[in-house]
């Protein structure tokens, strides 16, 4: 028979179990609360943007042009086309241009056609008809420059030697990631600095990041849009002055904070 006594204590250290155990969750239970609304910045939380700008004098210029030419056969026009642009990639790498720096970004080859007109009778006129007139074959080639100061006198070199067209002259840096980086530290520091005087405003204390959102920009500045035709033997006349100029990068950062 089990004594009441006995029973009593049993019954005692049972009851103090159940009420350290229910203490020990409910302090579990509101820690994984506090936790859970601190991983949703939709709860007590200010977001802020920040903009950086950084500005870069290009090192780099590139250029594109291209070689064309008729022929009544294909053979002949590849030849004359093979001709020219091999003298003018001599002429590049007596420049100092290196072979990694000239890619070919098209080659094509296409029929030409003529209209030839019908003859036409006293009650009729018929319809004028293509018919065949040879072959065009074009030859287009990307250039990069890597000393500006040069990229006059390249451009001098390509339009003397038989392009028949130069195109999308542009200035940008070699290393584009190191100025979007300073363009980026502005921006983060911009935010920051937003971040302390809204919650200055707001009496509140700035906890810690849950966000960040970096929405980059920038982008090389076009100087031309395509010479051709008389354009291009002008520029052969005499190197031409191209003006380097400046790149901008602009950063735009949205960063949101946790708030107590």
């Amino acid at each position: 028979m089990i004594d009441p006594i006995e029973a009593q204590k049993v019954l005692k250290w049972a009851w103090i179990a159940l009420v350290v155990l229910a203490i020990f969750l409910s302090v579990e239970t509101l820690e994984a609360l506090k936790n859970l609304r601190g991983i949703d910045p939709a709860y007590n939380s200010v977001s802020v943007s920040g903009v950086g700008e950084a500005v870069s004098v290009p090192d780099v210029a590139e250029f594109s042009f291209a070689v064309s030419a008729d022929a009544q056969a294909v053979s002949d026009a590849q030849k004359q086309v093979t001709e020219k642009v091999d003298v003018i990639l001599a002429e590049l790498e007596s420049l100092g241009i290196e072979e990694r720096d000239i890619k070919t970004t098209d080659y094509s080859v296409y029929p030409k056609y003529v209209y030839q007109s019908a003859i036409c009778t006293s009650t009729f006129c018929p319809p004028s008809k293509q018919v065949p007139d040879g072959y065009t074959v074009s030859h287009s080639v990307r250039i990069v420059v890597r000393k500006t100061e040069d990229a006059g006198e390249a451009l001098a070199l390509v339009g003397e030697n038989g392009a028949t067209n130069l195109s999308g002259i542009s200035f940008t840096v070699d290393d584009p990631d190191k100025i979007l980086n300073e363009a980026r530290a502005e921006a983060i520091a911009d935010a920051k600095e937003k971040a302390k005087m809204l919650a200055e405003e707001l009496g509140v204390r700035l906890v810690r990041v849950v966000s960040f959102y970096d929405n980059t920009g920038g982008s090389p500045i076009p100087y031309a849009e395509g010479l051709g035709g008389d354009m291009v033997r002008a520029v052969a006349a005499s190197a031409p002055t191209v003006p380097v100029g400046e790149n901008k990068v602009m950063v735009i950062v949205s960063v949101t904070y946790e708030i107590r």
